[in-house]
């Protein structure tokens, strides 16, 4: 299979993975044919990439980083958390929902073969702070794996994550889809949902103080730039520091009814770029080593003029993954080409290209 950016799916194309949206509802299954008024349709739902059907990497397959039962778990639970606090914020949370669905996700990935090329997943606008919450939390997990934490730490870490947004439901919806910028006013209204979600979360003893603090502390800088109260470096607990690089990498990758999503990698190099100034450089370290900037299944252009798809990803080399090429200089090859960049320093991948 590979990754199709939808403007250049054509109608006949066969998805290779369900679209499913975030109640856990298939909206079309995989080995439908997609017909021209299905793709305008999934384009005004906001999806931007699909997973399609191709002979030639008939033998690469792509999974989702955590399993569609666990990911439904994981939207079923933010959402019983959120009628709670709209029904009434005093209430004690059901914790134990939340706690479930970060469990099922820390076993899924300990159990996944390639983490690195399976965190790529189609969403829509559909509830964005329901697809950004779970695959912030399973970004934050693979970083909390990758630097040792213990079973409980990912645990309360991911808790953490997968509510650090709830403090959104207090924000006016105007301000959270508008699709012009936003005022001065209005950017001050939605810093403030870092400080409702803690407030929110720190009166439930069943979940870790420190948990509640991801909330708080998420969109804090390493260099005291960010907010509620622009503390800085070690000031910051290192959970929040950590949800501070999934957070804005999801954020940055995911399509928005204001702007479109740009590719991993581009997401990647801006992370990258920010290192000493919003990130902790201990914590980027980490992330540049466990993060796909090629997921598995791109289409891809090298510098040597031929085109092809990544295959699979070097766990050693994040940066230099193994593709297969079928075009040179818009030329079809008589047969395809197997490549592990890591072996070939001189072929570098200079675009990115999900035709």
């Amino acid at each position: 299979m590979r990754l199709a950016n939808i403007r250049y799916v054509e109608a006949g194309a066969i998805l290779a993975r369900p679209v499913i949206n975030s109640f856990g509802m298939v909206l079309l299954r995989a080995g439908v044919h997609l017909t021209a008024s299905y793709i305008e349709r999934l384009k005004t739902m906001g999806y931007d990439v699909l997973f399609i059907q191709d002979d030639r990497l008939a033998d690469v397959e792509i999974h989702g980083a955590i399993t569609d039962q666990t990911r439904k778990v994981a939207y079923k639970s933010i959402e019983l958390i959120s009628k709670f606090i709209e029904r009434d914020p005093k209430d004690s949370l059901p914790v134990d929902s939340i706690r479930r669905a970060v469990q099922q996700m820390i076993n899924d990935l300990l159990s996944s073969s390639d983490i690195l090329g399976n965190l790529t997943e189609i969403q829509g606008y559909d509830d964005y702070t329901f697809h950004h919450s779970v695959n912030t939390t399973i970004l934050s997990l693979v970083l909390g794996m990758a630097s040792g934490y213990s079973e409980r730490k990912l645990l309360e870490l991911g808790m953490g994550v997968l509510m650090h947004d709830i403090g959104k439901i207090k924000v006016p919806e105007v301000i959270l889809n508008k699709k012009t910028p936003l005022t001065e006013i209005e950017f001050e209204e939605i810093k403030k949902h870092t400080t409702y979600g803690f407030e929110i979360l720190r009166k439930n003893n069943d979940l870790s103080l420190l948990s509640a603090h991801v909330a708080f502390q998420h969109q804090e800088k390493w260099d005291g730039t960010g907010y509620p109260r622009g503390i800085k470096g070690s000031a910051i607990h290192e959970y929040g520091r950590l949800a501070a690089i999934a957070d804005v990498y999801e954020a940055l990758t995911s399509e928005r009814v204001y702007r479109r999503a740009i590719e991993p990698n581009e997401a990647y190099e801006y992370i990258v770029s920010q290192g000493n100034k919003h990130f902790d450089p201990k914590i980027l370290e980490v992330f540049k080593k466990n993060i796909a900037v090629y997921p598995s299944g791109s289409g891809i252009l090298l510098s040597n003029g031929q085109r092809g798809n990544v295959i699979k990803q070097n766990p050693a080399f994040p940066n230099r993954p193994f593709v297969r090429v079928f075009y040179e200089n818009d030329e079809t090859l008589t047969a395809p080409i197997d490549y592990n960049l890591a072996e070939y320093p001189s072929i570098m991948i200079i675009a990115v290209e999900n035709r």
